[in-house]
């Protein structure tokens, strides 16, 4: 079809507004400060096929499972049809799934009769059942013990709500007004992109639509494809491991081989060590995603994310693999755990070839700390140090790669929360030195009030520091303390269930970012400005 310039931008413009509009929705209607304050959620738009055509500047680690949601979704509904009203729930790993709490609400957008496109939220929920409060048992050895698995439920008709689904889903998780609040929120933002679509739609006409979908793929492609196009041809291998799984001691190794052959590139992933007793298995969606972000980010970060963008990229994850585990293994710090260290092994792979675009290792964790009582479940993804790179300094206090996840603001903690933070603050010596210096670590100390709190935690690079690059020193690791400087202090694992009661504090530094480029180059000015801002110890 022949679409002219005009018609084909505006409805791009459009398309993509819808995408951020869906975000915005979603926070001004759920219930869980996750998302109302923090934003832990990604909105997206497919066409009928299910391939992707616009996504919200939302959390990259989510492309490959946006990408791959719908597509699993048709070949699991088949011959069921659709309806409009409808409004599909579902966590499952086969489902384009990463873990449980990763909750996906589908709608199917119908114009004059024809399926013409899905929309698509995803949201973590506070907690999808399972044997601790938080969904994150961090000694778990099957995926049962992480939670309620949804297979694709209609849980909207547009009847309404079917009660009954509603039910099991809401008796089988903890907070549940909260939760039930979020799914309707999930619902809203699924209709408000649907009303959208279809205005599009009406203006330029359902055909022209779905032809603009199909320009808006091949125009990516083309332009990734002359992006892979630049990058030297060669053979690049990188390495890095996981702290361990938080069963046994041991570091699990990933491996990564990046073949670059004229504008194809492929991510081999043999080599990697077996799946893992622990929950730090991750599903090979997640794995995409990883692949997609570190490719795009290094090879031509402009282009408008679409399925089209991810053509020129081969995945190769062998089943067994700790990136690619047999049904019934335990995945739930595999989403926002391992997959920053296969964007880590990506980058080190990469570094030869791209220099002057790859950074060193950020502090490359979630920073997942969960404290739950009775009647509540705190979740909170705490940022670290960025990696430096050629001619720039790491930012410091920071989601690092995958993440895109905003700080709950302190304000809105203590008055949903039975704690107070005493510390939040930048964590002065964390970060890599170098050339150019990785960014800094955060500091934050929380008091508890509640005297039947208990604490998880999700956190890598406790042990195995973010390494630094051409010289570049690595940043310091992850500590974890309750009760610092008291007779009763502790250490705290990365990953960890304990119990913590009223006046303990829990004290929390996460990792600096490598730095990048031998020390002794940093210029004496920047050497200055860092003693003056309190940097360096």
């Amino acid at each position: 079809m022949d679409i002219d310039p005009i018609t084909l931008e505006v409805a791009r413009n459009a398309i993509y507004s819808i995408a951020e509009e869906m975000r915005f929705i979603m926070m001004r209607t759920a219930h869980a400060p996750l998302f109302k304050e923090a934003g832990d959620l990604s909105c997206a738009l497919t066409d009928a096929e299910g391939r992707l055509v616009a996504q919200g500047r939302d959390h990259p680690i989510h492309l490959g499972v946006m990408s791959s949601t719908v597509k699993e979704f048709l070949r699991w509904m088949g011959d069921t049809p659709l309806a409009p009203g409808d409004v599909y729930f579902t966590n499952a790993l086969t489902i384009g799934g990463n873990h449980l709490p990763d909750v996906k609400a589908i709608k199917p957008i119908f114009v004059g009769g024809q399926l013409l496109a899905f929309s698509v939220v995803l949201a973590h929920w506070p907690d999808t059942g399972g044997s601790v409060p938080g969904s994150y048992n961090t000694k778990a050895r099957e995926i049962y013990q992480e939670g309620l698995q949804m297979p694709p439920l209609r849980l909207f008709t547009a009847a309404g709500a079917d009660r009954t689904l509603m039910e099991l889903i809401l008796l089988n998780v903890r907070g549940r007004e909260q939760r039930e609040g979020d799914i309707y929120g999930q619902r809203a933002a699924c209709e408000v992109a649907a009303r959208r679509v279809e205005e599009v739609a009406q203006r330029y006409g359902a055909d022209v639509l779905r032809g603009c979908f199909a320009r808006f793929l091949e125009e990516s492609e083309l332009r990734m494809r002359a992006a892979v196009a630049a990058v030297p041809d060669g053979v690049y291998h990188g390495e890095d491991c996981m702290d361990h799984d938080g069963i046994g001691g041991r570091p699990y190794r990933i491996a990564v081989t990046v073949t670059v052959r004229g504008d194809v590139s492929t991510f081999d992933f043999g080599g990697s060590d077996p799946q893992a007793e622990g929950p730090i298995n991750t599903t090979r969606f997640v794995v995409q995603s990883a692949v997609y972000y570190a490719a795009k980010s290094l090879f031509q970060p402009d282009i408008p994310t679409n399925d089209g963008c991810y053509r020129p990229f081969h995945v190769v994850v062998p089943e067994g693999c700790l990136l690619n585990p047999r049904p019934g293994a335990p995945v739930v710090g595999g989403n926002h755990e391992t997959s920053r260290r296969v964007v880590d092994a990506i980058y080190r792979a990469l570094a030869p070839a791209v220099p002057d675009r790859v950074t060193a290792a950020g502090h490359g964790s979630g920073g997942v700390v969960i404290i739950a009582g009775p009647s509540y479940v705190f979740y909170e993804a705490h940022g670290g140090g960025h990696g430096a790179g050629a001619t720039w300094d790491g930012l410091s206090a920071r989601q690092t790669t995958l993440g895109n996840i905003m700080n709950t603001p302190v304000e809105a903690m203590e008055a949903s929360f039975p704690f107070v933070i005493e510390r939040y603050e930048l964590r002065p010596g964390s970060a890599g030195a170098g050339r150019q210096r990785g960014g800094l670590g955060l500091r934050r100390a929380i008091r508890l009030l509640d005297d039947r709190a208990q604490l998880t935690t999700m956190i890598e690079r406790t042990v195995i520091a973010p390494w630094g690059l051409f010289g570049g020193q690595p940043g310091r690791c992850v500590r974890i303390r309750v009760n610092a400087g008291r007779p009763d202090e502790r250490e705290v694992s990365g990953k960890a269930n304990c119990s913590l009661q009223a006046g303990d504090v829990l004290l929390l530094e996460t990792a600096g970012g490598g730095g990048y480029g031998p020390p002794g180059e940093r210029s004496a000015e920047l050497e200055a400005a860092d003693r003056q801002e309190g940097y360096v110890e």
